[in-house]
C-alpha cells in the first residue's frame, strides 16, 4: 500500500466510526423518548436501561440493521469531500486507474465486512437475547404470549405429537397425545391429561396417562398416574415471542432448522431468512462502497450535499427493498434465499452501472 491507500483507508474507517457514534446518540435519544413511559411503568432501573438494554442489546441490534446506511453515508461523505477539494482528479491524472483507486476502499470495506459477519454469527445472537429478554419484561410484557394453542409436531420420522395448550412459563402442556407409526400402521398411542418438563432429568413427565400399544391384531392398554419419557422436544420449542430466532446462536439456529424440516410447524421461512441474512447481508459493505465511490467521486456543482442526499436516498431504498423482499418471503411464497439475494444483486448491478459511468 502507498500513502494514498493508507490515507483513504484511514479516512474511510474514521468517517465510518464517526457516523456510527452519531447514529448511536440519535438511536438512544429517540428510543428513550418512545419507551420512557414503559420503563417507568414497569420499574426498570437506570443501570438496567442504559447498560443492559441499550449498551448490550438495543444499540448493537440497530447498528447491525443500519450498517448499510451508515457505511454508505460514510463513503459518500468523505469521497464527495475528496472530490470537492479536488483530491481525486490529481490521483487519476497521475496515472492511477479508477479500478486501482477503488482498491483501498475495498480493503476498508473488507474490514467492515469481516466485523459485520463475525458480529452476525457470534455477537448479535447474544446481545439480541438480552434485548428480547429485557423487552419481554420491561417494555411490552403484555405482548408476550405465555401459552401456545393446538400444537401439532412431528418429532421424528415415525412420531407425532399433539398438545392442546402449552404454558411456556410453567413448562406444562395439557391434553397431550403422542402417536408412533411403522410405515402407515399405528403402533402406539399415548394420551395424557398433562405433560411436564423436568429440567433436572431433562425428561417429560406424563400424568394420568393411557398408553395403547398395537402389535398386529394384538393390543395392550396401559394406564397410570405418571411416568417419565424421553422426547426430542424442549419447552423453548413452544416459545412464541417476537424476534425469537434473532436471539439464537448459529448452532442453535441450524439445529432448529434441522428439526423444523421434520416437524413442519410453519416456521421454516423465518428460520431460513435469519440464517441467510447473517451470511449474505455483510456483503452489502462491498456493494454499497462500490456504489458510493462511483457516485461521489466526480466534483459536482451542488457540492457534497447533492451526493450525500442521493446517497441517503439510495441507502434508504436498499433498506426498504430488503424489508419488502422479507415480507414477500414470509407472506408471498418467495424463497428465503432469493429474498435475501434480490436486493443485493439489484444494487450490485446498479453499482456496476455507476462504475462504468464513473470518471476515468
Amino acid at each position: 500500500m502507498n500513502i494514498i491507500d493508507r490515507y483513504i483507508i484511514k479516512k474511510y474507517l474514521t468517517t465510518f466510526l464517526f457516523t456510527v457514534g452519531i447514529f448511536i446518540v440519535v438511536i438512544v435519544v429517540f428510543d428513550v423518548s418512545e419507551k420512557l413511559d414503559d420503563f417507568l411503568k414497569n420499574k426498570a432501573s437506570m443501570s438496567q436501561v442504559f447498560l443492559q438494554y441499550y449498551a448490550m442489546g438495543s444499540v448493537p441490534f440497530f447498528l447491525n440493521m443500519l450498517t448499510p446506511l451508515i457505511n454508505f453515508i460514510a463513503v459518500i461523505f468523505f469521497t464527495s469531500k475528496m472530490a470537492d477539494q479536488t483530491e481525486i482528479v490529481p490521483i487519476l491524472s497521475g496515472g492511477m486507474s479508477f479500478n486501482r483507486f477503488l482498491r483501498p476502499f475495498m480493503i476498508a470495506a473488507t474490514i467492515v465486512f469481516a466485523f459485520t459477519l463475525v458480529s452476525n454469527l457470534y455477537i448479535l445472537p447474544y446481545t439480541n437475547k438480552l434485548k428480547v429478554k429485557f423487552e419481554n419484561v420491561y417494555v411490552h410484557p403484555h405482548k408476550v404470549n405465555s401459552s401456545k394453542q393446538s400444537t401439532h409436531m412431528q418429532i421424528d420420522s415415525n412420531t407425532y405429537v399433539y398438545i392442546d395448550n402449552f404454558d411456556t412459563k410453567r413448562a406444562v402442556g395439557y391434553n397431550f397425545v403422542m402417536e408412533k407409526f411403522d410405515g402407515n400402521e399405528l403402533t402406539e398411542k399415548l394420551m395424557a391429561d398433562r405433560v411436564t418438563w423436568d429440567s433436572i432429568s431433562n425428561k417429560w413427565r406424563v400424568e394420568n396417562y393411557t398408553n395403547r400399544i398395537i402389535n398386529g391384531l394384538n393390543e395392550e392398554m396401559l394406564k397410570g398416574e405418571s411416568r417419565d419419557t424421553t422426547l426430542d422436544m424442549k419447552p423453548r420449542d413452544f416459545e412464541v415471542y417476537e424476534n425469537i430466532f434473532t436471539a439464537m446462536d448459529t448452532k442453535e439456529l441450524e439445529e432448529r432448522i434441522r428439526k423444523e424440516e421434520i416437524r413442519g410447524t410453519g416456521m421454516m421461512n423465518d428460520l431460513l431468512l435469519e440464517k441467510y441474512k447473517r451470511w449474505i447481508n455483510p456483503f452489502s459493505a462491498f456493494i454499497l462502497t462500490l456504489m458510493g465511490v462511483s457516485l461521489s467521486s466526480k466534483k459536482v456543482r451542488g457540492g457534497i450535499g447533492l451526493s450525500l442526499g442521493i446517497g441517503i436516498g439510495l441507502s434508504f431504498a436498499y433498506l426498504v427493498f430488503n424489508q419488502f423482499s422479507t415480507m414477500f418471503a414470509l407472506k408471498g411464497g418467495l424463497p428465503p434465499l432469493l429474498a435475501v439475494l434480490i436486493p443485493n444483486i439489484t444494487f450490485l448491478i446498479l453499482g456496476l452501472i455507476l462504475l462504468v459511468k464513473a470518471p476515468k
